[in-house]
């Protein structure tokens, strides 16, 4: 009479190989997800990478992994208004899951295009004012993610700059209208706290490269120039050109990304662009499992970073005071 023998004898007998077999048995049934990513950042910018690299982190945390029950496809645009919107009617047609959508300008060509695929934004300022929400508590559409700024910091940028600079008695305001709509919000919270430390600020458009230098030497030409950088699509894009025409024209100069400091610029503060990034896979995490963008409320940073190079401080004859030094979340030497 043959032996019958129940399934846990059976795997038993069979010891481990059988346990790893039906597991990847089940590894193989699992539903492959997909989403893509907009940037308006060009593929080369390494603060973009570092960004994209925290977001993986945190979709690894979440328990998404690429290649096996996650792809993700990038468009790569750059500060081209014309790409961004032909990427994202190009990524739209595709039907993934959802889409990150990193600055304002892609988030705003995504909203003409879909209102039924879900966008994650991370890293842009003034979502309500600019209509991508009905509100920050409840967004109420197919888009919802983590704001990079609120306007009270321009308060901080030119404090910063009058302590680290003394002798700065006037500011020019650099933006570019199109990829920082909300830069009248900016200009107002500086000049408000500018009028207190008795500094006059002066708006200063960009649109092209070439005004980049017009702007910079104009306030520079000026005794007791200085020059605080709005963080828009186009500044961040253009930062190393910026850097270094202020330090051609020895003009002290504040911004808002990390990378702006690293790579030469004074002075940075702003929110750290990597925690927010990988907080948003949380979101992409979420939405994958069934919830809806119109009940994730808009996300704040958790944490902001100032961070001074004291090289660039020296270069143009600055002493750092030890108030700053003592505050700042990195000091580059």
């Amino acid at each position: 009479m043959p032996m019958i023998i129940g399934r846990r004898e059976f795997i038993a007998a069979l010891g481990g190989s059988a346990v790893w077999s039906l597991a990847a048995l089940a590894q193989q049934g699992e539903v492959m997800r997909r989403i893509s990513v907009l940037s308006g950042f060009a593929v080369d910018d390494p603060e973009a990478q570092m960004r994209i690299a925290a977001f993986r982190r945190g979709l690894r945390e979440q328990g998404w992994s690429e290649g096996h029950n996650l792809q993700i496809e990038y468009r790569w645009a750059g500060p081209d208004a014309g790409r961004i919107k032909a990427f994202a009617a190009e990524l739209v047609a595709t039907s993934p899951s959802l889409i990150l959508a990193m600055t304002s300008p892609s988030v705003a060509a995504l909203r003409e295009v879909t209102r039924a695929v879900p966008v994650v934004f991370v890293g842009i300022g003034d979502p309500l004012g600019q209509g991508f929400v009905a509100s920050l508590a409840r967004p109420g559409g197919n888009i919802t993610g983590f704001t990079g700024f609120e306007f009270s910091l321009g308060e901080k940028w030119i404090g910063f700059l009058k302590e680290l600079a003394p002798g700065v008695s006037r500011a020019a305001f650099l933006f570019h209208p199109e990829a920082g709509p909300y830069y009248s919000s900016w200009l107002k919270s500086v000049e408000d706290a500018a009028s207190a430390l008795g500094v006059q600020i002066s708006a200063a458009p960009i649109l092209t490269t070439a005004d980049v230098e017009v702007a910079i030497s104009a306030i520079a030409a000026l005794p007791g120039g200085g020059l605080i950088v709005e963080p828009d699509a186009y500044t961040s894009a253009n930062r190393r050109l910026i850097i270094g025409l202020a330090a051609r024209y020895r003009l002290p100069a504040v911004y808002a990304y990390e990378g702006a400091a690293a790579e030469g610029g004074l002075l940075s503060y702003g929110p750290d662009e990597d925690d927010l990034f990988r907080r948003s896979a949380s979101y992409i995490d979420r939405i994958l499992k069934g919830e809806k963008p119109a009940d994730l409320p808009v996300q704040e940073p958790l944490k902001y970073e100032l961070v001074i190079n004291l090289q660039t401080a020296k270069a143009l004859g600055l002493t750092v005071p030890n108030t700053l030094l003592t505050s700042a979340t990195k000091v580059i030497d």
